[in-house]
């Protein structure tokens, strides 16, 4: 474990549960007072804020609706109430349900669904802090993006959309805050089961392994370890980048 965060206040949004929770987890492990967003799921939130509190960290749970306006303000003005300073680290990881969707089955409001988590919860919440990050001329921005935009996957193209979009926010806003200190990047994940994967045939899981360099699949862990690097001061001269975290399942 590297990258001493102490005295840094991190935001993680959809941290109750999967990689979430292994990010914020990841963060407390190394010192910074964490902020767990969530948002349907408070007993699984709590169990996330006394995992790292038990672990000589700090943190509290915040509940918002990540893609709305009053609810976001709210939520970044309590974090820095309860925490005892501004968001010096945000990350981004909130998501919803990712259906899969023929071009057919498709609808704008199907593509909306998804840019509302990766487009419009970004720009919220960033929106919010930056102003404070520009005045201390430090912050720390991490998407969490995906694999898939690289890989095309077909009938998902509410998603693969949605992530390539989150990656072209992190590279234009990381061009507009790098003289202000600020970096910007994004962590692309392949498929690492959660929860959210309980219903995946362990068929399809074995499948996506076979086609990994590395013969395996990733687990929240790996994850974490990227985001806590780019949190830390040795990514200081590093922004604009997506970093894949599949084991060499794409190369870019």
């Amino acid at each position: 474990m590297s990258g001493d965060l102490s005295g840094r206040v991190a935001l993680v949004t959809g941290a109750s549960r999967g990689l979430g929770r292994a990010i914020a987890e990841g963060l407390g492990a190394r010192g910074a007072k964490v902020a767990v967003n969530y948002f349907g799921s408070a007993d699984l939130a709590r169990q996330v804020v006394e995992a790292i509190n038990a672990g000589g960290g700090t943190a509290a749970a915040f509940q918002a609706d990540v893609r709305d306006d009053a609810q976001v303000a709210r939520t970044v003005a309590d974090i820095q109430r309860t925490l005892g300073g501004p968001i010096d680290i945000a990350v981004f990881n909130a998501t919803g349900p990712q259906p899969f969707l023929t071009l057919e089955e498709l609808s704008w409001r199907a593509m909306l669904d998804q840019l509302e988590f990766f487009v419009k919860s970004p720009m919220l919440f960033t929106q919010a802090i930056v102003p404070g990050m520009k005045a201390r001329r430090y912050g720390r921005i991490i998407n969490i993006g995906s694999e898939v935009f690289e890989k095309g996957v077909p009938k998902f193209s509410n998603y693969v959309a949605a992530k390539g979009a989150q990656l072209g926010l992190t590279r234009s806003w990381a061009m507009e805050l790098a003289e202000f200190g600020i970096t910007v990047n994004l962590v692309a994940p392949g498929w690492i089961p959660t929860e959210r994967h309980t219903s995946d045939s362990q068929e399809s899981k074995e499948a996506y392994a076979a086609g990994v360099p590395m013969k395996r699949m990733g687990v929240p862990r790996d994850i974490a370890e990227a985001v806590a690097f780019l949190a830390s001061d040795a990514a200081n001269f590093i922004t604009g980048q997506k970093i894949s975290v599949n084991g060499g399942h794409t190369l870019e």
